[in-house]
């Protein structure tokens, strides 16, 4: 089961990059040309905050069957995680930034759709889904400035 989920999760942060990457670009050529809101803008909004919490549903099930996860939940394995950079990024600091991302994203759409002039609901969603963007991207395991995983996993 760990394996599958670890796949899984891998490939479906490709979603969260190439919907989150049409939100914003939407959002942005939105506001930028004070176009109204369209269904199509609100869709690719939702497919993106859809794909983070279908990621993070993902990740949170991974991080209690996998050994990073196991490790920190045992007694006494939290102080041993915390020495590891490693297990630390895993089992703290991507986890969290990940759920505050995701938090950021889900808020932005909120306020986006509950905002009455289309440039405004444009603007709202392009900040809010960027920066919510820009943890996923910096939290990524890419290897740069975080532990390396495989770009791809098969």
């Amino acid at each position: 089961m760990y394996p599958t989920l670890l796949l899984l999760h891998s490939w479906t942060r490709w979603l969260v990059l190439v919907f989150g990457l049409i939100a914003i670009f939407r959002a942005f050529s939105g506001w930028q040309s004070r176009s109204t809101f369209t269904g199509a803008d609100n869709g690719m909004g939702a497919s993106f905050v859809g794909s983070m919490h279908l990621q993070l549903l993902l990740g949170i099930i991974l991080y209690f069957i996998s050994p990073v996860g196991a490790k920190a939940l045992e007694n006494g394995g939290a102080a041993t995680v915390m020495k590891d950079a490693t297990g630390r990024f895993f089992a703290v600091e991507h986890m969290l930034m990940m759920i505050v991302a995701v938090i950021i994203a889900q808020v932005g759409r909120i306020v986006s759709k509950k905002a009455t002039d289309p440039v405004l609901k444009h603007k709202r969603a392009f900040i809010w889904f960027t920066v919510a963007l820009i943890i996923v991207l910096l939290m990524i395991p890419w290897g740069i400035w975080n532990p390396a995983r495989p770009i791809f996993r098969f």
